[in-house]
């Protein structure tokens, strides 16, 4: 008869030349997580100092509750590759995603897990370095500056209200996990997770924790071109990693909002027009398929028909408006049906 798993939470933690705070780290785990219900897997990412020196010596010498796990990676392969590893090594009820390097605290990670364990209606929580109440230090304004318009993309893209899917501080019920494929091997993991996660119709929480920055002299990682690689981590995760009907769904409504955009403006302005719907038809076709997407696109053309110049363009946009309702109200209508997958 095989032994009853008594772990209820996984502490993930990747590592890549982090000498420098290891030490605090594992005092600060032994102090909010030191029983033997936790257990704490430190990836260690092709580290070339002396992190994996500190790691063998923590894991021989070491008198606490939680179990230590040590993987060790031959060579550096990035961030996500090291949490997906780690991810498939733990067993916990919880999964809890935490960065080495303390520019995040091991406190709110625990009061974290206390919320999420005593509701079990919440299913992931995020992180967030831009929610008040807590202390922070940051001085690199480019980074937080596309952390915030990375967020801002997302959150049109999936139809969500996050504050920073980019925070290195998750916690997720293994329901979550079990149902998501992560594929990134470096710091696009935060998108491909966060993405995956809505997919699979899970809300995500956001909890204030406190930020502390660290300089690149102090080994410090990502960077602002990180942040430039991200642009193409989350039109991938909307646009390309759909199934086909909806990447059908999105090419037939990036064609006929194109149509509309045409009634509007003149020269230059008319071709910035239909940019601009092109790229609404597109977030459309995320949400709409052909057959409700297509009442869109009828009460558009019936539109059109209506008034002339300034007239015809106003016309279409209320038309468009009220397809936008009408496709609403059929995708619930057919929300449990057979053929939902047209909706």
């Amino acid at each position: 008869m095989p032994l009853e798993n008594k772990i209820n939470l996984s502490i993930i933690i990747p590592v890549f030349n982090e000498e420098n705070f290891l030490k605090k780290l594992f005092q600060d785990l032994t102090k909010y997580f030191n029983n033997s219900e936790t257990e704490i897997i430190l990836v260690d990412d092709g580290s070339t100092d002396r992190s994996t020196e500190i790691i063998n010596n923590f894991k021989n010498n070491h008198n606490c509750n939680f179990n230590f796990k040590n993987i060790r990676l031959d060579k550096n392969s990035g961030k996500g590759k090291a949490l997906r590893k780690g991810m498939k090594e733990s067993c916990g009820e919880y999964i809890l995603l935490q960065d080495a390097d303390l520019e995040l605290d091991t406190k709110d990670s625990h009061e974290m897990y206390q919320m999420i364990q005593s509701n079990s209606e919440i299913k992931c929580i995020f992180g967030s370095r831009y929610l008040s109440g807590k202390l922070k230090k940051n001085n690199y304004f480019f980074n937080n500056l596309i952390g915030k318009v990375n967020s801002l993309i997302f959150n049109i893209f999936f139809s969500q209200s996050l504050s920073d899917v980019h925070c290195g501080l998750k916690i997720l019920h293994k329901d979550v996990l079990d149902k998501i494929n992560l594929s990134v091997n470096d710091f696009g993991i935060e998108i491909d997770l966060a993405s995956q996660i809505v997919r699979n119709n899970f809300f995500i929480y956001e909890f204030g924790v406190s930020y502390y920055f660290r300089t690149k002299a102090q080994g410090k990682k990502i960077t602002w071109l990180d942040g430039i690689k991200s642009f193409y981590y989350l039109l991938k995760a909307r646009f390309f990693d759909n199934s086909f009907s909806t990447n059908i769904s999105i090419l037939y409504s990036c064609i006929y909002m194109g149509f509309v955009g045409s009634f509007f403006g003149m020269g230059l302005g008319n071709t910035l027009f239909i940019i601009i719907f092109f790229i609404i038809g597109s977030i459309l076709g995320i949400h709409f398929k052909i057959l409700s997407s297509s009442l869109i696109f009828f009460s558009i053309y019936v539109g059109s028909f209506f008034g002339k110049g300034n007239g015809t363009s106003l016309a279409v946009l209320i038309f468009f408006i009220l397809g936008i309702y009408l496709a609403r109200f059929s995708k619930k209508i057919f929300l449990n049906s057979r053929i939902n997958f047209l909706f």
